[in-house]
């Protein structure tokens, strides 16, 4: 694979943010080629497979705004030669019937398209196009407001602010995710109802901080009969999170939110933000309605608090 292919940095904000603790997968992690940890990686960014699943379990993402390169977009998608076919999808989910969803990045592709030259700022946004990085996302979800997000954080904020932020992406791979109507090649698909991004980095008192987000496309899923019932959470009382803090809004969650329902740890940092709603209350509070996407202002509606975060 291309030298260039280096990866997540895990001191790339000047401190040590590593991958999220996974120890809950080391059983269902992919192998890979030229990896003795499952970690694949690429261009400005890395990603572990779960074989039971074949999607990531999350990414990460290093981020540079004062490098970020404009270039051309190439939809060059692929499967990854490191890793086994059968621990992969590939074409054959996007394109079975009943697919009318999209291949959704889970490292966005100009997240990664920064560099000292448009060349290699290129190399970087093409590496995102491996269906290693992809879930299948309602449109209305990855083109609106999921992509809402994703620009805010890197156009806004990042760019905006010449910022070096660390990002980690993934799906909720629970096993109540809802069946895919179609089989693909006579195997039954779950699809990953919830999504989750983390964003660390540097404030000017020096200090680190995160701030997590999560969006679900249960309600699209259903409404356009890609699954076939809805997803249910029947959490434990001992797996509702309570916090007395207040100013939560719709889509930003606390990072220990994420952690419950992915089974990942992350490294700590200063977070601001707070929220004392319950996790069944999250779940359906951060349920992505046509309704929403109809009537509202997206970027207005969603109301990131993260942008008094950097102030």
């Amino acid at each position: 694979m291309n030298d260039f292919y280096n990866g997540y940095q895990e001191a790339f904000l000047g401190v040590e943010i590593k991958l999220p603790e996974h120890g809950a997968y080391k059983e269902v992690i992919a192998p890979a080629e030229d990896s003795t940890d499952g970690v694949v990686k690429y261009v400005n960014y890395s990603l572990i497979l779960s074989t039971l699943r074949r999607f990531p379990i999350f990414t990460a993402s290093n981020i540079d705004g004062a490098q970020f390169q404009k270039a051309p977009r190439k939809d060059n998608w692929r499967t990854d030669s490191r890793v086994a076919k059968e621990h992969q999808w590939g074409p054959e989910l996007y394109k079975a019937a009943n697919s009318d969803f999209d291949k959704g990045h889970m490292t966005k592709r100009e997240d990664v398209q920064w560099g000292p030259t448009i060349a290699l700022a290129s190399l970087a946004a093409d590496s995102t196009f491996y269906y290693t990085n992809a879930v299948p996302q309602h449109a209305d979800l990855n083109q609106k407001v999921w992509r809402s997000l994703e620009d805010y954080i890197l156009h806004t904020e990042t760019r905006g602010n010449n910022l070096r932020v660390a990002v980690f992406t993934g799906p909720v791979l629970h096993e109540k995710d809802p069946e895919f109507v179609t089989e693909i090649n006579g195997q039954k698909l779950q699809i990953p109802v919830i999504f989750w991004k983390i964003v660390y980095f540097k404030k000017a008192d020096g200090e680190f901080y995160r701030a997590g987000f999560m969006m679900s496309q249960n309600s699209l899923l259903l409404k356009d009969g890609i699954i076939k019932e809805r997803m249910e959470f029947e959490l434990r009382s001992e797996e509702d999170i309570f916090m007395d803090f207040e100013d939560a809004d719709t889509y930003q969650v606390n990072v220990g939110t994420i952690e419950s329902l992915t089974k990942l740890h992350f490294e700590p940092a200063i977070e601001p933000f707070t929220d004392n709603r319950k996790i069944k209350l999250i779940l359906k509070e951060i349920d992505v309605h046509e309704s929403f996407l109809e009537s509202s202002n997206v970027q207005q509606e969603l109301g990131f608090a993260i942008d008094n975060l950097l102030l």
